[in-house]
């Protein structure tokens, strides 16, 4: 649930003039959208008689629903914004994936001219970084804005806390790992989703070196995936794979044996590329986790 009546994809109260704009951040970052205050506009029902509805905001054509469950045209439509671009995009992805992601896409699915979306994203390199910003967003607001523990050895459950968090975002849109590791610049997003963490682990007594070092180390895991040396894509079975590595087996005799007996999670939303799954996931966070904290005991007092 994302908190203070922000929503990022859905249904939406109408509670104002309708009008969806970023949250603004410093460099311009995408955040979540917001409705303005101001009177609630009001649909008309058979009857005759106002209702305030809800209003669907991925939809096309957007609409209003009456109390009734009927569906109503307003007498307005949401101006085009970067952030309704941006949010159809991440619904897009989705529902349909990533290849299905394209202007005119987005455009058909905002029921706009795809040529006025570029009023808004200069190109589509443009619209990947303005739904990483989204998503960064979203990780935020899970998070909440609870200050770092205060117990310098309560940084550890803080931490995981946080990246498992950003891990269910991620398992959310499992696509987004791939778009977020093309990305050629850093959004302010990111930058505060960093600051967040590097606050806890000065809370832990992290020195800023070590710290710094702990985000290497981190890497994309800190935002909840783990990224993949490779991406099988040759249509290969399992079984298929496993016979040609039996007939290797005298030259890789160690690996055969150890990818014979190895398992993934397969279930439905708990694995996100090759093998990143829950486990190889929460084992590599853990693993890390555990040595930074062997670290920072180590530190010498300054």
């Amino acid at each position: 649930m994302v908190p203070n009546g922000l929503v990022l994809i859905g249904t939406i109260p109408v509670t104002g003039d309708c009008r969806s704009d970023l949250h603004p951040a410093s460099g311009g970052a995408v955040g979540l959208p917001r409705v303005r205050g101001g009177p609630s506009p009001q649909a008309h029902t058979a009857g005759g008689q106002g209702s305030a509805g809800t209003l669907d905001a991925t939809a096309n054509g957007d609409h209003v629903t009456t109390t009734d469950g009927q569906l109503q045209e307003p007498a307005f439509r949401l101006p085009l914004t970067r952030q309704r671009v941006l949010v159809a995009a991440v619904r897009i992805a989705d529902e349909e994936g990533l290849k299905a992601l394209t202007m005119r896409r987005v455009a058909s699915d905002l029921d706009v001219e795809a040529m006025s979306l570029y009023h808004h994203v200069d190109n589509k390199e443009a619209l990947l970084d303005g739904i990483c910003e989204v998503l960064v967003e979203e990780i935020i607001a899970e998070v909440g804005d609870a200050d770092p523990p205060s117990d310098p050895d309560a940084w550890q459950a803080a931490m995981r806390d946080m990246i498992m968090t950003a891990r269910r975002v991620m398992l959310a849109h499992p696509w987004a790992p791939s778009v977020f590791e093309t990305r050629k610049s850093i959004g302010f997003s990111i930058i505060r989703y960093f600051e967040r963490l590097l606050a806890v682990m000065r809370a832990g007594g992290f020195s800023y070196d070590l710290a710094h070092h702990a985000m290497h180390a981190l890497g994309s895991r800190a935002i909840g995936f783990s990224g993949e040396l490779f991406q099988p894509d040759d249509g290969q079975t399992d079984d298929e794979s496993m016979a040609m590595l039996e007939g290797m087996r005298d030259q890789i005799p160690h690996m055969v044996t150890m990818l014979s007996g190895a398992l993934h999670t397969d279930e439905a939303g708990q694995t996100i590329g090759f093998c990143d799954d829950q486990t190889e996931f929460e084992f590599g966070v853990d693993l890390l986790l555990d040595g930074l904290d062997r670290r920072r005991r180590e530190q010498p007092d300054t």
